[in-house]
């Protein structure tokens, strides 16, 4: 049998090989502890809040890589995943502290892009990311319905405070101006009002931004592309053909703002009849799954018509979809699959390591 000291060497060696999902770098200071003793080795590895869905993931990597290498040497082996404290650094010259800011878009309206982003938020909220959303449809704030937050804000300091949703902090234009009254702006005035609901906002350290914005392709994706390092958008569709045109447009357009295309989603994909369990495409289904692999884009997943997904929207009652055996695996899938295609883009382009901040 392999002795302590060699054991808890070869096992830091093979742990630095490993990547981390946030940063693309190989660990160093995620190795919180390892040691072996008659036998028994055991591992402490780090994991930041931005990569908590991919935990699982994570965990198993590291588990078979060892097993892999040193069951021969090793009678039994552990592995805990711990949380590796590092805290985002302000982007952009907005000075925004948030790790990642995901836009939500979509060609057109109606396709449910209000829904993904909220329930796209609650996900990785719920995974253990820190995650606030800004409601940026100023036309047609409709996020303040979906979560059944109400209120107006207020003005701490320098700082707006956002609202609470479930621990999310939540900006809208809606807790701004009364729910009968239309915004009337130009250009010159929607970028202002982004500039404030980003910079004004206190929205403290966050692992994520979710950005739900107006439908379509004008100037808020514009002011929000020239304000701050965007990380990438998420495009979300409907299956039937009229509604990819747009989306494909609406991918044309980020791409033009060099704004990265991280995923299609396709929502209403399907219809499972409640009374005799059969599955109905009323919409059609697989098109945007079919579209995202012509165009090489990331398919992040579906989410099927129901009707009480839609029920718990309209009563601002977001959250208890992850209670819903048929839904939520979707939502959760999706979460997961975004954060697991910024831990390959990561993977391929490495944060740089001489950032001592990055812990």
């Amino acid at each position: 049998m392999t002795d302590s000291n060699t054991l808890e060497t070869r096992a830091r060696q093979l742990l630095g090989t490993v990547k981390d999902p946030e940063t693309g770098r190989k660990l160093a200071k995620q190795i919180h502890s390892v040691s072996a003793d008659s036998g028994q080795l055991k591992v402490q590895v780090g994991l930041t809040t931005f990569a908590a869905p991919l935990k699982a993931d994570f965990e198993n990597e590291i588990t078979t890589l060892l097993n892999e290498n040193l069951s021969s040497e090793a009678e039994n082996i552990s592995v805990e995943i711990t949380e590796h404290v590092r805290p985002a650094q302000p982007v952009g010259q907005v000075g925004l502290t948030a790790k990642a800011v995901i836009a939500v878009a979509a060609g057109k309206g109606g396709v449910g892009k209000s829904t993904v982003a909220t329930s796209l938020a609650l996900a990785l909220k719920n995974a253990g990311c820190k995650t606030g959303i800004l409601d940026a449809d100023v036309y047609g704030p409709s996020v303040p319905q979906l979560t059944g937050v109400r209120g107006q804000v207020q003005k701490v300091g320098e700082k707006i405070q956002p609202l609470d949703f479930n621990g999310i902090p939540l900006m809208s234009i809606g807790f701004m101006v009364p729910p009968d009254q239309a915004v009337i702006w130009r250009g010159p005035m929607l970028h202002s009002a982004i500039k404030t609901f980003v910079q004004g906002t206190d929205w403290g350290d966050l692992d994520y931004l979710i950005i739900d914005m107006p439908p379509g392709t004008g100037d808020i994706a514009l002011s929000l592309s020239q304000m701050l390092p965007l990380t990438g958008t998420v495009i979300v569709c409907t299956p039937q053909e009229v509604a990819l045109i747009d989306a494909i447009k609406a991918v044309g357009m980020f791409r033009k703002v060099k704004i990265p295309i991280l995923g299609l989603i396709e929502n209403m994909s399907s219809f499972i009849c409640p009374d005799n369990g059969k599955e109905y495409d009323i919409f059609g289904k697989g098109g945007a799954q079919k579209y995202a692999a012509e165009d090489n884009i990331e398919f992040l997943g579906d989410i099927p018509i129901n009707i009480q997904l839609r029920e718990r929207g309209d009563a601002g009652e977001m959250a208890a979809n992850f209670d819903d055996e048929e839904v939520a695996p979707h939502l959760v899938a999706i979460a997961h699959n975004l954060v697991k295609t910024l831990a390959k883009n990561a993977a391929e382009t490495p944060v740089q390591a001489q950032l001592p901040v990055l812990g």
